[in-house]
């Protein structure tokens, strides 16, 4: 369990590396952001592409819980 624990962790934060370059603002937070300047711009959409991955991550960890499950069941 702690093995598939830490390849499921290590996954997400791979993920959450990758997307540095991707944009995921809304027109009000690009708005915000080109009054803040640069670089808290760019965390401001870091922040914004973790949130997004939150929900991601939990829908995956329960969808293989039950795949787990159902395998077990047959």
């Amino acid at each position: 369990m702690k093995k598939c624990g830490l390849i499921i962790i290590f996954l997400v934060v791979a993920i959450a590396a990758s997307v540095n370059t991707s944009s995921a603002q809304c027109s009000i937070c690009t708005k915000t952001a080109g009054q803040l300047g640069e670089k808290p711009a760019r965390g401001l959409n870091t922040g914004i592409m973790y949130l997004m991955l939150t929900p991601f991550a939990i829908a995956g960890y329960i969808g293989y819980k039950w795949w787990q499950g159902e395998k077990e069941n047959h």
